[in-house]
């Protein structure tokens, strides 16, 4: 049994990776100060003796003694980064401080889940771990991705300072079961709009492309990531390397739920990605022959009975 930290426990990616660390055995606590985590998404859990809840924010210190820390900890979606921008960037570097603090004094490995917005809006594609990104500093996205981008120089310069053992991955495009139905993201946005016959709404002409990845495949490859061997730290990208427009996502909704929306387009926001598409064969190579095994058709229809059920459709 390890005893594992889990920062941003109690959000959409936290409480999945939660539910999957206890159920192999280990300790688990979960960090969250609810921004946008929610215990709804833990209450399963809070039975177990082995798991738990704690509020607190990661901008301030935490001390505890554990084995591994995975730090999740940042709202993800545009509409909750945006909305309080400094409080953003206050969570990815100095969360990132507070927990690599953390991990350098009880001697614990660290993962930072980094995101595939360090690319910005990228000018290479698919993206490789070795492409340094296109990001606007001072746009609407800034934020996130500054943060993310400065928390990554943070985890490698504690490494090679303080020999502190880190582990970073860049998540693409996830979805699954526990998303927040407002958050704004394009996959629960287009099911709830979908579900209640409201108009989809599709940014720009909807050509823009991402790569959808289900939760359970990037649990994996987190999981995998922690135990690789000490010597690859990473960055590894973790996603679905098969790439959708918006009008294809859309239209695969439309049609797994049998609904009567339309499809509608609205001004394209500033600095969107035009395209988003991982290469995967660092991820391959290093984690055991990780790649996603759930593809979007089987991952929407369990994303779209999970959000029925608590839309009450």
């Amino acid at each position: 049994m390890k005893k594992i930290l889990i920062t941003g426990g109690a959000g959409f990616l936290g409480s999945h990776l939660s539910e999957r660390l206890l159920n192999e055995g280990n300790e688990v606590i979960c960090l969250d100060n609810y921004f946008t985590g929610s215990k709804n998404n833990i209450l399963h859990l809070l039975g177990n003796p082995y798991f738990e809840a704690i509020r607190h924010d990661v901008i301030m210190p935490y001390f505890v003694e554990v084995d591994e820390i995975y730090n999740l900890a940042c709202p993800a979606s545009p509409i909750h980064y945006q909305y309080n921008p400094i409080k953003t960037t206050k969570t990815s570097v100095m969360g990132a401080i507070n927990m690599l603090g953390l991990a350098k004094r009880i001697n614990a490995k660290i993962l930072q889940a980094s995101t595939s917005e360090i690319y910005g809006d990228p000018l290479v594609h698919p993206q490789t771990e070795n492409y340094w990104g296109n990001v606007n500093t001072i746009g609407p996205r800034s934020c996130y991705d500054e943060g993310k981008r400065c928390a990554e120089t943070l985890f490698m310069d504690y490494h090679l300072q303080n020999e502190v053992a880190i582990k970073i991955i860049r998540i693409f495009n996830t979805y699954g079961p526990r998303m927040n139905p407002s958050d704004g993201r394009v996959v629960s946005n287009f099911i709830v709009q979908a579900l209640k016959n409201e108009d989809i709404t599709v940014f720009g002409e909807g050509l823009q492309t991402r790569s959808f990845q289900y939760v359970d495949d990037l649990v994996e490859g987190m999981i995998r990531m922690m135990n690789s061997r000490d010597d690859f730290i990473g960055p590894v990208n973790i996603g679905n390397p098969n790439e959708f427009t918006m009008i294809e996502l859309a239209e695969a909704i439309i049609k797994l739920t049998n609904s009567k929306s339309k499809i509608i387009h609205l001004p394209l926001p500033k600095d969107d990605p035009t395209r988003r598409n991982p290469d995967i064969s660092l991820a391959k190579k290093e984690l055991n022959g990780w790649e996603p095994k759930i593809q979007l058709e089987e991952g929407l229809t369990k994303t779209i009975s999970y959000f029925k059920e608590l839309l009450k459709l």
